[in-house]
């Protein structure tokens, strides 16, 4: 894993002529005959040319305040500005960092990042942290992370507008995960395995294991009940469709994984944002297996392993029946970033301030 910013070679200058002609009636030819004088007037010579040069390059490199001013992200390739993460596409960086077939994407914004780090730490005791690739939504968070680990962040444009840390149910939410299927699917396309999962989620144990089979594609309950399904999917609730969470998803590269990305992807359409009808993507990802189930293989994961918010925090009768089988804690259920982290810190899931130093990124 590489971790460390590679800092360009400081090259030396090249010797620098005397910019004064000699005479033979100069200083220098009083120097050239008594070495002490020559020694003296070769060090005042080149003290001047330096602050010279010193002088010249704070007129046209003004300093601004960034200790990175001279340093370059070095990833796959060699390349060494920010030009370059610019310009990495998504099939580049899912060859790096793409492991045994398989490729873990989550997708962040700039005020996403503590989150991020939290997750990555969760995600690293397993030793799974490699096949990361965070769909970067933000030029901001695409450099930002690149710098700290490059490679392993790529921006699918177009980029959205600034981000800010849109609340659940606003048309912001909606346009960054209304993206998720799109990216889902072109990895596919390249012939990985993909799991997606939002950073809002703390791994307490290895998912990997779970996934077990060949199936099309794998995804949780979100239900805040205690349920006993089978791997099947759940029947339709009220609504006329199942509640499926779209956070957590494992998609292997097959036909049937694909039809469901791209069903999902015309339900967006479908059934866009409005005023009067505050939508988010996970409706539309129900619709999507619900009008698919009949032609893909779909595989519903256990509930004690991967419970919802609403169940893991509210139900502490269940979470103690439950013991020793939780992996994935999703933090759902609630929304705010402050109320989030406070829950967190409660259970213990708040890994950051304590932890910092096992994410790759380090501390943002």
């Amino acid at each position: 894993m590489t971790t460390n910013l590679h800092q360009r070679q400081q090259q030396q200058p090249p010797p620098l002529a005397d910019p004064y002609p000699l005479s033979p009636r100069s200083p220098a030819a009083t120097a050239h005959q008594n070495p002490a004088a020559a020694a003296a007037l070769f060090k005042r010579s080149t003290l001047l040319v330096l602050l010279s040069l010193l002088i010249i390059l704070g007129v046209l490199f003004p300093y601004s305040g960034n200790p990175n001013i001279f340093s370059s992200v070095v990833g796959r390739g060699g390349g060494s500005t920010d030009l370059k993460w610019r310009e990495y596409t998504l099939s580049e960086a899912a060859a790096f960092v793409g492991k045994n077939g398989t490729v873990i994407v989550c997708a962040v914004s700039q005020p996403y990042l503590p989150f991020l780090n939290n997750w990555l730490i969760s995600v690293a005791r397993r030793g799974h942290h490699e096949k990361v690739l965070v769909i970067a939504e933000d030029y901001a968070t695409l450099y930002r992370v690149n710098r700290k680990w490059p490679g392993h962040a790529v921006l699918v444009p177009p980029a959205p507008d600034a981000q800010t840390a849109h609340k659940f149910g606003s048309q912001g939410f909606f346009n960054f995960t209304s993206r998720r299927p799109r990216h889902l699917l072109n990895i596919l396309e390249l012939g990985y395995n993909v799991m997606y999962n939002d950073v809002d989620m703390v791994w307490v144990a290895d998912p990997f294991p779970y996934l077990k089979g060949n199936h099309d594609v794998y995804f949780t309950d979100d239900m805040a009940a205690p349920l006993d399904h089978p791997h099947a999917l759940p029947p339709p609730g009220k609504k006329g469709r199942t509640y499926i969470c779209s956070c957590m998803v494992f998609l292997r590269p097959t036909d049937g994984a694909k039809l469901v990305m791209k069903k999902w992807i015309e339900e967006l359409k479908d059934q866009p944002w409005s005023k009067t009808k505050k939508s988010n993507d996970q409706p539309a990802f129900n619709w999507a297996l619900n009008k698919t189930a009949d032609q893909v293989d779909l595989y519903l994961l256990p509930q004690a392993a991967f419970p919802s918010g609403g169940l893991y925090f509210k139900n502490q009768t269940w979470v103690q029946e439950t013991k020793g089988m939780h992996v994935i804690i999703h933090n759902n259920y609630i929304t705010g970033f402050e109320k989030k982290i406070k829950r967190f810190h409660e259970f213990g899931l708040w890994l950051v301030d304590d932890y910092i130093n096992e994410s790759p990124l380090g501390r943002l």
